[in-house]
């Protein structure tokens, strides 16, 4: 027996409401039944589509979130490139798409599931859209870009994760400076 298609509509509603709960109370207050209520749906609907908050929020963040993510800038000038990338990505990391993925790089630490579903998904693509920079020139020729990578969203996440000092434009501006004075 063939269950009933998938709605649409209910669909983007209920990652809609996972969005706006996790912006509203914080990843960690985020339930399923919080998520079907302020979608206006069953909690049954919700579970049938997807096991756990994680994998609702991980498709609203691939979904509903795609079209704010930065596009990688290609101006001919790798140095500038590299600080509109690092702001626009800082940006998005300040708000609820930060929340969402410091909810689940949390949970990803006892689900190695969510942990190679997040890398998959986000992770992967960042890393490579910043290494695409970061190899035109940002850094020098002989600069380990991999590790490069690992300083930035390294810098990034300990700021989000400690909350000790922004994640800002002021931030995009000292990474790049510093990644060119790299020898």
């Amino acid at each position: 027996m063939v269950g009933r298609p998938r709605s649409e509509a209910a669909r983007k509603a209920i990652l809609r409401a996972a969005l706006d709960l996790c912006a509203r109370d914080g990843y960690q207050n985020v339930t399923m039944k919080g998520i079907a209520q302020a979608a206006g749906s069953g909690r049954q609907t919700v579970y049938r589509w997807w096991q756990t908050k994680a994998q609702v929020l991980l498709e609203s963040l691939t979904g509903v979130l795609a079209e704010e993510v930065p596009e990688v800038p290609e101006t001919g000038d790798a140095r500038a490139d590299l600080v509109t990338f690092l702001e626009r990505t800082f940006v998005l990391a300040q708000g609820v798409a930060g929340q969402v993925v410091t909810g689940l790089m949390a949970d990803a630490q006892s689900d190695p599931g969510l942990a190679a579903e997040l890398r998959e998904k986000i992770i992967t693509r960042r890393r490579a859209a910043l290494r695409s920079i970061l190899a035109r020139g940002a850094v020098p020729g002989d600069v380990d870009l991999e590790l490069a990578v690992d300083l930035v969203y390294g810098a990034m996440w300990y700021r989000l994760l400690n909350r000790h000092a922004e994640v800002n434009t002021d931030l995009a501006e000292e990474i790049a400076g510093l990644l060119g004075r790299i020898r």
